[in-house]
């Protein structure tokens, strides 16, 4: 399959922009104790650099539906599409149990298992395996209803208590519950929202087989519709989002506030803003090359080995800094700690620091996943690469 290049491109950017949102997660003075989007708590850089990073997620999700289109229609293969689907599915979801749980935490018990970004790709997978023989118009008429509609799972009419409803409402929202004494599983990316997400993406591969200047158009005008639309809906301020924007003690504030959409889980004004951004940065990088999209390139097109090997980088970094502040082991606390000392305790750094870590994460890197990406297109014939 021949790669597009502005998939790549725009991959590689949020992959960059990602590593921002973990070294702020892991090192930031502040990130255990209070959020980033909390308008009574935080200031309009520390929400900005949170806010700019939930491009991220949706973008990775839309793009892995993108690609599994391409990948199909390029063998010509159902067989061997569904397989390799169903298994790269269940493989991501084993990646997020183990090696991303343990970069995430840190922690050799497993005292939280969460259900993150490479778990719901895995599960969407999954679903598209076995929706591989529906027409990609329908499956992408599906995702958008989920996408348009899954914010009224609140409404749907059974007990709070009832079994049923316990078992559905985990997979729209997020949850924590207990596995055992000493364990506990949470739902962080619940997989029915982000599978409309992905739906639509493998729906919309059809167009990167467009004739470039057309498909430019499309994504000019989905890019800027969706983001008109995300104002209408936003600003309407019923419908689209459960947490209403209103006005602050500063017109700053109030804008902030009319931003502050819900990531957990997607909401419709939340897919709308950011797949629209998402659309014009497919706009502006298809059919660019240039020294900055070159160097992105490098990123994009080992997702999966960047994403897994950049928490293992921050978290070491951070174990470096605690260290340096004057703790020992037996301060760290894990679990939902990260490994840092116990909350209220005076560790990490400040804004300013975390974007040069950031800058610094992200320039160690580049060099890895350069090597890598050529050694995987050195191998093709070593199909387990594909994996990873």
């Amino acid at each position: 399959m021949k790669r597009i290049s502005s998939i790549d491109y725009v991959r590689g950017l949020v992959m960059v922009i990602m590593a921002l949102d973990h070294t702020r997660d892991l090192i930031h003075y502040s990130s255990i104790s209070q959020s980033p989007t909390n308008l009574a708590t935080t200031t309009p850089a520390l929400f900005f650099t949170r806010w700019i990073t939930h491009i991220c997620a949706p973008t990775f999700v839309f793009l892995s539906g993108t690609s599994a289109f391409l990948s199909f229609e390029s063998t010509n293969n159902f067989a061997a599409s569904r397989r390799f689907l169903l298994t790269r599915g269940l493989w991501l979801l084993v990646l997020e149990f183990t090696l991303v749980n343990f970069g995430v935490w840190f922690d050799v018990h497993f005292a939280v298992l969460l259900f993150d970004v490479i778990a719901t790709i895995g599960f969407g997978f999954l679903v598209l395996g076995l929706l591989l023989k529906a027409a990609p118009r329908t499956l992408g008429i599906i995702g958008l209803l989920i996408i348009f509609c899954h914010n009224l799972s609140p409404l749907i009419p059974f007990s709070g208590v009832s079994l049923l409803k316990r078992i559905l409402m985990p997979l729209f929202g997020p949850t924590a519950f207990p596995l055992s004494a000493g364990t506990t599983f949470v739902m962080g990316y619940p997989p029915i929202p982000w599978l409309g997400i992905m739906l639509v993406g493998f729906a919309c591969g059809k167009f990167f087989e467009w004739p470039e200047s057309k498909r430019k158009n499309l994504f000019l005008r989905i890019g800027i519709a969706s983001l008109l639309l995300f104002v209408i809906v936003r600003f309407i301020n019923i419908y689209g989002d459960s947490v209403p924007w209103s006005n602050q003690q500063s017109g700053l504030y109030t804008i902030l506030s009319f931003m502050n959409i819900t990531k957990y889980p997607p909401s419709l004004v939340f897919c709308l803003c950011m797949l629209g951004i998402m659309f014009l940065l497919l706009y502006l990088f298809d059919g660019t090359n240039n020294a900055i999209t070159r160097i992105l390139n490098v990123y994009g097109k080992v997702p999966l080995f960047y994403f897994i090997v950049h928490f293992y980088v921050i978290h070491i970094i951070m174990f470096i800094i605690v260290f340096m502040q004057g703790y020992s082991a037996r301060d760290l606390v894990f679990g939902f700690n990260f490994g840092r000392p116990k909350p209220g305790s005076p560790s990490g750094v400040g804004l300013v620091v975390i974007y040069l870590i950031w800058i610094g994460v992200v320039l160690l890197l580049y060099p890895l996943c350069k090597w890598y990406g050529n050694y995987k297109s050195a191998h093709r014939e070593m199909k387990w690469l594909r994996y990873l």
